[in-house]
């Protein structure tokens, strides 16, 4: 099993998974946090925090993740009441209208939550609704292999 481990998250990837943990660039002063890819498919270098337009070339089998990492003036923000990342999702959490960009017929699922005291989303793209049933429980395994621990301070080794 792959591992991948960045700024203070590791995940065991499970067969058939890639993935990359990174930050963006701060562009103008601005902050950036951390963002975790976690796929069944190949994934391209330049990707959208979110997938973009390589959401729509998702096969009927294939699952993106995400986990997105927002700044700490989101900590205690109503959004983020759910304390620790959902390890096991079900078919009922995917729904196929709930996609930010999707080729007709695929669902997806989003959680925000706060671990470590960082907040988070994660969000979770099937390559078909209709496949939910099957796919769920790779999501579910790759789910149970993160961890998140405290965000590093800036500068450490």
């Amino acid at each position: 099993m792959a591992a991948l481990v960045a700024n203070g998250i590791e995940a065991r990837l499970p067969r058939g998974f890639e993935g990359r943990i990174y930050r963006r660039v701060p562009v103008a002063g601005a902050s950036t946090y951390t963002v975790a890819h976690f796929c069944t498919f190949p994934l391209p270098v330049d990707t959208a925090d979110f997938g973009g337009s390589y959401i729509d070339l998702m096969a009927p089998n294939d699952i993106f993740a995400v986990l997105f990492e927002y700044g700490p003036e989101s900590l205690g923000k109503a959004l983020f009441q759910r304390v620790g990342m959902p390890r096991r999702l079900t078919p009922v959490d995917f729904r196929p209208n709930l996609l930010r960009r999707g080729t007709k017929g695929q669902g997806g699922a989003q959680t925000f939550f706060t671990e470590s005291k960082r907040p988070f989303t994660l969000y979770v793209v099937l390559g078909a609704y209709a496949r939910r049933v099957a796919l769920v429980p790779k999501v579910n395994e790759l789910l149970g292999q993160i961890a998140i621990g405290p965000r590093p301070v800036a500068g450490a080794a």
